[in-house]
Formats: structure tokens, sequence, C-alpha cells
């Protein structure tokens, strides 16, 4: 099927054949497989140059474990930590015992993390002394889902579709496929007689699982995403503002970090669904706070970047509160690519469009691919050919249209107008036939102004 489906709208292609169709690889993927070094491992067999962070640094930038240990080792400040397994999780009849030693070792508030996921997947943030949720947050970050026969055979038609809805949806759930968890002996023998499944790949195929373990009035689903975590972490929460921090590499590899954005949630973890979806967040760059603090917030993202051995750009979160200290914490070695995303907003505050800074991190990749000694003199072949065509485009003249984006207002939407004009600036500044011209409207309803950036 996903062959017939691949042949309608593209062509299956093999790793051996990428050298045909493409000189360099520019990386959008996330996550397990996309950002953990396992794609780099494989563009490096083919001899294929790739954007970003090299095979090990991929693989620390995934690992948020990994990263805690280094860090502390690094001399950064970090909150307290602990950590669950999978097997100690599943094993305890009673999670109370395993809850009350984590509060007592961490405190509350404390966050509730998935160790080796990407777009803050599988992340809660714990603020009461509540058994049942504090078990749910635990349970998320192991992508695990329980349901009781009684909790089942309660629930509406449309409630059933929506339990199965959200379980399936990442973004909320554990997402598919999923095995029942191991100990459920009564509820796979009822499976069994139903001719049941031990991996659920389909919704229907669950829906009509937990339809048959209703005949066990005391039977019990546990569902566990295949690909979910052996362990996960739990870190002492982090009070102040949130940030969002660019750091690439200069043509020496040296880090720079780019203006850093402030993070305002309407909520109290910036998850998946606050990342991505419209609305959840807003975000000032750079962030608001007395120069100082913002000199220490770039002085120890790059000091960061050198001591988990980041190449050519990453994205690092932290917090910084009112006494200037910074706590850094998930550096990504691959950053959303939105519109509307910190690469692109950072980026504009150096006065550089997105074909441009996409351009930069292509060209010190090649330079970091290169230090590997793996087909070096291809790749300075590639850079020199890359160099050549940039300058020839440089010195080209060509006429522009200048285009004036007026954005801002005194309305309560002026915060939506900005993210459109920055979007629109962007766009047009990436063409070759418009000069676009930044212009804000400022002031109040009774006066206002423009003036242009």
């Amino acid at each position: 099927e996903l062959d017939r489906i691949i042949s309608q709208v593209g062509q299956k292609i093999e790793p051996a054949q990428f050298a045909q169709l493409f000189d360099f690889a520019f990386l959008t993927l996330h996550g397990p497989q996309g950002e953990d070094g396992a794609i780099q491992g494989l563009l490096e067999w083919y001899g294929i140059p790739y954007s970003g962070s090299g095979i090990l640094s991929s693989a620390i930038g995934v690992s948020k474990t990994t990263q805690k240990d280094l860090m502390r080792a690094a001399g950064f400040a970090t909150p307290k930590t602990a950590r669950v397994s999978r097997e100690e999780w599943l094993a305890a009849d009673y999670k109370g015992d395993i809850i009350y030693k984590l509060i007592h070792q961490i405190g509350l508030p404390f966050v509730v993390k998935a160790p080796n996921q990407g777009s803050s997947i599988g992340v809660s943030v714990v603020t009461e002394n509540d058994l049942q949720k504090i078990v749910a947050a635990i349970n998320r970050s192991f992508f695990i889902q329980e349901i009781t026969a009684a909790e089942w055979k309660s629930y509406s038609e449309a409630q059933k579709i929506r339990f199965i809805t959200s379980l399936t949806d990442i973004r909320e759930g554990i997402g598919l496929p999923v095995s029942l968890a191991s100990g459920q002996v009564e509820t796979r023998h009822a499976l069994s007689l139903h001719g049941g499944e031990a991996v659920l790949s389909h919704p229907e195929d669950l829906y009509n699982t937990l339809e048959k373990i209703v005949s066990l009035e005391n039977a019990k689903a546990i569902l566990a995403n295949v690909n979910g975590e052996e362990e996960v972490l739990i870190e002492g929460f982090l009070p102040g503002k949130e940030f969002s921090c660019i750091v690439v590499q200069d043509e020496n590899g040296e880090p720079i970090a780019l203006p850093p954005t402030q993070i305002i949630k309407s909520n109290n973890v910036f998850d998946y669904r606050s990342k991505y979806l419209p609305g959840m967040t807003r975000k000032v760059t750079p962030i608001d706070v007395p120069d100082e603090h913002l000199a220490t917030i770039r002085r120890e993202c790059c000091r960061l970047f050198q001591a988990l051995h980041f190449n050519v750009y990453a994205r690092i979160d932290g917090f910084v509160n009112s006494l200037g200290e910074v706590f850094l914490n998930d550096p990504n070695t691959t950053s959303g690519m939105l519109p509307s995303s910190f690469f692109f907003h950072q980026a504009a505050e150096i006065g550089m469009n997105p074909s441009q800074f996409l351009t930069y991190i292509i060209c010190t990749s090649l330079v970091e691919r290169t230090k590997a000694g793996k087909n070096s003199i291809f790749l300075k072949a590639k850079t020199l050919a890359l160099d050549e065509a940039i300058l020839q485009l440089q010195t080209s003249e060509t006429y522009k249209t200048r285009v004036a984006v007026i954005m801002g207002g005194f309305s309560s939407e002026r915060h939506i107008s900005v993210e459109s004009g920055r979007n629109i600036y962007e766009k047009l500044a990436s063409s070759g036939k418009y000069e676009p011209l930044p212009v804000f409207l400022t002031g109040s309803e009774g006066h206002h102004e423009l003036y242009v950036m």
C-alpha cells in the first residue's frame, strides 16, 4: 500500500541513488532517526554532505539524560533531576511509593520528560501532589495509556471515538502502533479468545480490541507505544523568563549566539501544541531583560554549544531569573523552520533574510563536513563552486522594486500584524525582484506615527 501511494505522488528512491539526484541534503527531520545521528550516518556512508551537526553531536543533542550528565561535568547550573525506569514503573502495583520518593527528592512543581524525543513531545508539568495526575504525566512520557474495562464501558459512542482520536494524536496522546504491556495475562487471554493481536497499528483495530476487554469485569488495558521510552526524566521546575537562542558557527568554527527570543506561553510548558499551533504562544525578540542578563544568556549558550560538541547551528532553550542566573536545558541540533520559528526570527534581527541565512547554513555545513576527513577533495570543490556562485550573484546588478511592508498598529491584533508583516518581509527579501522596507505603525488610537527600521 505504501509503495502504491508513493508511486502516485513521486518516485521511491534507495540510498544508493542519492548521489544521482542531489548534491546536498538539508535536514529538517525531528526526533528519533532524524536528529539522533541515524540519518546523518546514512548520508555519510553514501557520501552526501548534509546540514547541521554530525553523528556524535546529533546523538548527544537528542538524549536529554546524556546532556544533563555532560552539563553537570562542565559546571552548568542545572535543576535537581531523577529518573524512573519503565521496568520499575510497570512492576509497581501502587505508584504512590515512587511518586512520594520523587516529590521528596525533587520537590514540587516538577517537569516530566521523555528523554529521547524532539519537539517537546511527552513533556508535562506537575504542580500539585495529585496521584492520579502525576501517574498520567509519567505514563505520557513513557507513551503509556491505561484504561479499565469499567471506564471503557461507561463511555458513550462519541466518547469512545474521542478517546481513540486523542490517543492516536501524538500531540496529546501516545500515537500508534501500540502493544499491550507485559503482565496483563487475563487481558491477553481474553483477546486471544477473540482473535486479538498483540500489536495494534490502526485506530479501528484499537477500538475493536477495547470493545473485547469489557468481557472481563476487572480487566485493565495498558497500551504502550512500541517506540516508547525505557526511562523518564524528572526535573525541578525552573522559574523565570523562558527563552530560546539560535547559536551558529562563524567561518572559523567559533559559536555566535543570535538575539534570544522570549517565549510567553498560555500554559506552563512549551510543549508540542504550544510550539506549532497558532495563538498558543507569543514570541519577543530579543528577550526583555537588562543588557547584562542578555549578554550572560548569549555567553552561556555559546559555552554549552562547545561543551556538547555541537556544530553548524543549534537551538538552546533556557530560563533566566530576576537575578540574571541562567539555566539552560534541552539543547537541540535541529530547529523548527516555520515562517514564525526562532530560526528566522533571530536571523532577521541581525539583518539576514531566510535565503541568506539558509545559504549561510549550507556553506558552514559543507565546511564542517570537510573536517571529518571523508571525501575532502569533493567537498572542498563543492564549497568553492558555491562560493563562486554566491559572489557572482552579489556582483550582478538588477533593479528591484521597493515595497514598504506596513505592520504593527495599536489594535488588540497588532501582534498578529507584526507576525504577518515579518513573514511578508522575509518572503519578499528572498526574491530577486523586490527590496522590502519594514514600516511600523505605532502609538495609540488618538495619536499614531510611522517609523522605518
